[in-house]
């Protein structure tokens, strides 16, 4: 019998008390055995037998100090080095005996061979130590099973862990799911089929055993999952799955059996498994002979959800961000094949996600969720969370009852670049570089078209070890880039570094992160967009778990791989080139934005477009603020660009 079967008929069995109080009978059995066997042998033996002319050699050498004579023998008390030992010996007929005794002084009196009496031994033979291990054992399983999660533990083999939320007790419905319509509408179908299963009976159609929710982190998938089954009013059982996975082959296969028993014993329900990648990863034939214990939970997943009826009302919704990591047997027709996007928001979404956890809030009248969800762009859900959290705690910590725009704003750009690094004073020769450095970004953004506005340039520093950062919000969303539009924001990214080589003839490492985006860029441009003359419309390279930030990896040869890294060279080189020109054609603007980012630290969108546009401005470097035709070197700093 293998171990699975074992543990099957442990379970149809009903383990419960009767196993333990099994373990109880027979220690008590073992401990009565001991009491009758083992311990008289060691009363015997606790008294020594002694031949009677030993006794007569003690009783004249003084030793004995007390005797008594029972039946055919004669117990003693001799005391040897200061210590009593019992001893006995076969009684002689002596007559002179009781005189001897007498004459060495000995007592004689009762000795208690037996050593305690009949009811004394009972209590301290059987009663007490069945108590004491009763009692024992009851503390030692209860600690086992707290230490082990309770009755999921490791006394409950084979038993999922599934929260179980009974109907309605999350208190979540879709009007609590914000900026995922396209979703919901999709959910909504398996909402009308838990309500009124025989509309669908009637013609015949059966509904998707199972829906899987794929998309970034943070953009709500449980919450859809929770809130279809707080619109249906059906018990919902949620469990994660890494809790499948455990120590003891088989255990998580038990699970998956534990958990479908329970789903059909309260049908109609609704059954969420979340990251369903843990125990869903496609095969590939690894492991020991394809046995593994995560194959074997896969294994029994896809034969339950074969096996269980789908008209009894029981739905099965995933939620995965690795959907191409999935086994193929798990996605076909029959299994999860209803598959469910959940992107992050777009404008609108993000303003009614806003909205909606703005109402836990209290807000000023003032502030307009519109222009807070376009600074938010590429913002997931939980994201977007956190910043109307941060924006409260902002407005606490300012003494204010209730979050302003200015609070959001902030918000904004705490979940970008961290908090303000209040603890770090720049060197004025530092806090120039970064000024010109932002400046170099922002000028050469708006002297380009199809370029987004500048927001607010900042050279106050972060948390997150940026100096400073040009912020750009676009006025519309945008779905597509055009080619101009990326080699406008390649350009934009070397602007910053144009402008420490132009005023300063020096460089710096605060262009690291400018670098590392700008290269992204021009290589996807080549190798995914298909935006090079010389390769056409050839992919030169595969993205993997596009959910999860993009692994990209090379899919040419060796000599193609060289020729790719020219021509990303040659692409970023020729925006650098643009953008050195720009600023020098600019650069009596570039003086003066950079001088009044100097003396305020901060400049809105507003403010940067006004000095732009007037036609006042300072010709030279010299007479903009002293030492910027120093040469400059070292001081390791990083820089973000905020686009």
């Amino acid at each position: 019998m293998n171990f699975d079967n074992f543990r099957n008929n442990l379970r149809d069995d009903k383990p419960g008390k009767r196993p333990i109080y099994v373990y109880y009978i027979i220690a008590v059995v073992i401990i009565i055995l001991l009491n009758v066997l083992v311990l008289p042998a060691l009363q015997e033996k606790s008294v020594i037998q002694k031949d009677y002319t030993s006794f007569l050699r003690s009783v004249d050498a003084g030793n004995v100090t007390r005797a008594q004579v029972q039946n055919n023998y004669i117990f003693y008390v001799e005391e040897i080095d200061g210590k009593e030992i019992m001893c006995k010996t076969v009684r002689m007929h002596d007559e002179d005996l009781v005189n001897r005794l007498y004459d060495a002084g000995v007592v004689m009196e009762a000795i208690n061979t037996e050593g305690q009496s009949l009811l004394l031994s009972i209590i301290a033979g059987y009663i007490i130590p069945i108590v004491i291990f009763i009692f024992v054992g009851r503390w030692l399983s209860k600690k086992m099973m707290d230490s082990m999660g309770g009755e999921g533990g490791f006394m409950s083999f084979g038993k999922s862990n599934a929260k179980v939320y009974v109907k309605s007790s999350t208190g979540i419905k879709f009007s609590d799911v914000a900026g995922e319509d396209e979703a919901k509408e999709l959910l909504t179908e398996i909402v009308d089929f838990l309500h009124n299963p025989q509309k669908y009976a009637d013609i015949g159609a059966s509904m998707p055993k199972g829906a899987l929710l794929v998309g970034p982190p943070g953009t709500g998938k449980t919450l859809l999952a929770k809130a279809v089954a707080g619109e249906a009013n059906v018990p919902f059982f949620s469990i994660s799955g890494s809790e499948f996975v455990e120590m003891f082959v088989g255990m998580g296969a038990a699970k998956v059996r534990d958990l479908f028993k329970q789903a059909n014993e309260k049908a109609p329900c609704i059954v969420f498994i979340d990251e369903i990648d843990t125990v869903g990863k496609k095969r590939d034939g690894g492991g020991f002979g394809g046995n593994d214990e995560r194959e074997q939970t896969l294994n029994q997943l896809l034969a339950e959800m074969d096996g269980f009826d789908g008209s009894k009302g029981v739905v099965i919704l995933a939620a995965t961000n690795r959907p191409d990591s999935l086994d193929p047997a798990l996605l076909r027709p029959g299994r999860f094949d209803r598959r469910i996007p959940v992107e992050l928001p777009d404008l609108k979404g993000r303003e009614d996600i806003l909205k909606v956890h703005a109402k836990k809030i209290k807000i000023a009248d003032s502030v307009h969720f519109d222009e807070i969800a376009k600074a938010a762009a590429g913002a997931s859900g939980a994201e977007l969370a956190n910043i109307v959290n941060e924006a409260a705690l902002r407005a606490v910590r300012d003494g204010r009852k209730f979050a302003t725009q200015a609070d959001f704003e902030e918000s904004i750009e705490v979940v970008i670049a961290g908090y303000q690094k209040k603890n770090r004073v720049l060197s004025n020769k530092e806090k120039l570089i970064v000024a010109y450095h932002e400046i170099g970004h922002a000028l050469v953004a708006a002297k380009q078209t199809n370029s987004a506005p500048v927001h607010k340039i900042t050279i106050i520093p972060r948390t997150s070890g940026a100096l400073g950062y040009t912020m750009q919000v676009d006025e519309q969303e945008h779905f597509l880039m055009s080619k101009e539009e990326l080699e406008n924001k390649i350009a934009t990214l070397t602007g910053g570094r144009a402008a420490e080589e132009l005023i300063f003839h020096s460089i710096t490492t605060g262009a690291s992160n400018d670098i590392e985006q700008a290269t992204k860029i021009a290589r996807a441009m080549i190798t995914r967009y298909g935006m090079s003359e010389d390769f056409d419309m050839v992919a030169m390279e595969s993205v993997t778990n596009q959910y999860l930030g993009g692994d990209a990896s090379l899919t040419c040869s060796m000599d193609t791989q060289t020729l790719l890294d020219q021509k990303v060279v040659e692409l970023v080189k020729t925006q650098h080139a643009k953008a050195s020109g720009i600023l020098n054609e600019n650069i009596g603007k570039l003086h003066e934005l950079a001088k009044y980012l100097f003396e305020h630290e901060t400049i809105t969108g507003d403010e940067f477009m006004n000095i732009l546009s007037a036609n006042v401005a300072i010709g030279t470097a010299g007479e903009a603020l002293p030492d910027t035709t120093e040469s400059v070197s070292g001081g390791e700093h990083e820089e973000t660009s905020a686009d």
